[in-house]
């Protein structure tokens, strides 16, 4: 396992993190969960993602317990508050100043530790000002409760606007976690150059599209029986990328992965680790051996010649509008 620096902080963390959005909690049981993480703490995964939100705070819980006798020291564990939780009250949801204390409070709880090393805004609060949710921020930090400060899906005015308030409060706002992958690349117009030179780094999210990139889903037939494009909670998020164009398109970048030593999800998860930018990408699991297969993408290098085929067989499928990441984030705060 290959190790980044978090942004510009003196933090490291490993290139490949592992998270479990839409998994533990609510697809995988339990044990399953278990063995994942232990699969990944075995390929020298040390950096864990997760949020309040996931499966209703069940997530964080799951993470907590197969976390449970590790050396605390050795791990970075992030978090994220933002989205509804618990029964969905007119204040369990938002950046406020309330649900910011209550909810590291309750994730620390959860995840059976006195802090995470990182502790994110999981959007941008429309209906809070941003100097409320700052100082809030740098009061977990100053309580010691996170040692950093990130936020995801941001735009780069908002970037901008949170890291300048970080600086006058003297706390680390390090990171920005967004979607990134072969065929979603809205962050690089604007989000990658701002944070680039605020000295954000970039936690990554769904670097495989949602399992798209792995080449399970063929073009004119159903998707496999359990895989993300058939769970409730899964299918909204994947669906943009069902279309036989796209997936014609994926199937013939198989002999691309073949010809650098890849798999076709080895190979996504290597592309998006050649932007420098990028601290971490976040693989997710259902098995221990998608965990062990994912990470061996870990310090691979892609020559020029093959991004630019790559390139070339995605053609116009890929989304590079970077106004689909304020699109794509709430325009009100949900569930309140």
């Amino acid at each position: 396992m290959d190790f980044r620096y978090l942004g510009n902080s003196g933090l490291k963390v490993s290139e490949i993190s592992y998270g479990n959005w839409l998994t533990h909690g609510s697809q995988v049981e339990n044990d399953q969960a278990k063995a994942c993480v232990r699969a990944a703490l075995e390929a020298g995964i040390t950096t864990f993602d997760t949020a309040d939100v996931y499966a209703n705070t069940k997530a964080e819980s799951v993470l907590g317990e197969a976390l449970a006798g590790e050396r605390r020291e050795s791990l970075e564990i992030f978090t994220k508050v933002y989205w509804p939780t618990g029964p969905g009250g007119p204040n369990d949801t938002g950046l406020s100043r309330k649900h910011i204390h209550e909810s590291v409070n309750a994730s620390l709880k959860r995840l059976g530790t006195d802090y995470v090393d990182l502790y994110q805004a999981h959007r941008y609060d429309t209906e809070t000002p941003l100097e409320e949710t700052m100082e809030a921020f740098a009061d977990v930090v100053r309580q010691g409760k996170a040692l950093y400060i990130g936020v995801s899906e941001w735009t780069a005015e908002q970037l901008q606007e949170g890291h300048r308030l970080a600086r006058e409060l003297r706390i680390p706002f390090v990171s920005n976690q967004p979607q990134y992958s072969m065929l979603w690349r809205v962050i690089e117009a604007e989000v990658v150059p701002a944070s680039e030179e605020l000295g954000i780094g970039q936690v990554v999210f769904s670097p495989i599209a949602q399992g798209v990139l792995t080449g399970k889903y063929v073009p004119g037939q159903q998707p496999p029986e359990g895989s993300r494009a058939t769970d409730a909670n899964g299918s909204n998020f994947i669906k943009r990328f069902l279309t036989d164009d796209v997936l014609t398109r994926v199937q013939e970048l198989k002999p691309l992965a073949e010809e650098a030593g890849l798999s076709l999800s080895q190979l996504a998860v290597a592309w998006v680790l050649q932007n420098q930018n990028v601290s971490s990408a976040i693989i997710g699991a259902s098995r221990p051996e998608q965990v062990v297969e994912n990470v061996k993408a870990s310090g691979v290098k892609l020559d020029e010649g093959l991004l630019k085929r790559i390139d070339e067989v995605l053609g116009h499928t890929v989304e590079r509008d970077p106004a689909k990441t304020a699109q794509n984030s709430p325009q009100t705060r949900p569930g309140s």
